[in-house]
């Protein structure tokens, strides 16, 4: 099976709701008005990518990525991915790595000095994954507030 992977188009929208709740493990979602303008919104965002990967046109894998501005380092920007979600019927087959290797080239493309890349998964196997994809755990520390 081959995955096509490409930046997602405003007929992703159903697709990647319904990953979305695979990953909170919620009910997917009625697209209502305020979703659609959302997801107007994210598309008219230059600086943030929203990829699939679909097969047989049927989105299995997705992230996020958003190039951030930036003073240091030269100017150059640094990137933000978030997220990444497989399809539960067709994990730990690879099209996750593909997505990452996807957002990977256009944080290059747009000539970022890092990316940084948060879950919250606790499991070792998760984290070993993305330590595979060349992300480490060692370098800095993450905190999150939660804002209600």
């Amino acid at each position: 099976m081959v995955m096509k992977i490409r930046k997602a188009d405003k007929n992703d929208l159903a697709g990647i709701l319904r990953l979305y709740s695979q990953m909170h493990n919620i009910e997917v979602p009625e697209i209502s008005e305020e979703i659609e303008k959302v997801w107007e919104r994210i598309l008219d965002y230059k600086d943030q990518h929203v990829i699939v990967g679909t097969l047989n046109d049927k989105v299995i894998a997705t992230c996020v990525i958003i190039i951030v501005p930036n003073l240091t380092h030269e100017q150059r920007p640094y990137a933000l991915i978030e997220n990444v979600v497989t399809d539960e019927n067709h994990r730990k087959k690879g099209f996750a790595s593909q997505i990452l290797d996807y957002a990977k080239k256009i944080a290059i493309k747009e000539k970022c000095y890092k990316i940084m890349l948060l879950t919250s998964s606790k499991e070792e196997s998760v984290l070993r994954f993305y330590e595979k994809a060349g992300y480490n755990r060692k370098d800095k520390t993450a905190f999150i507030q939660w804002l209600n």
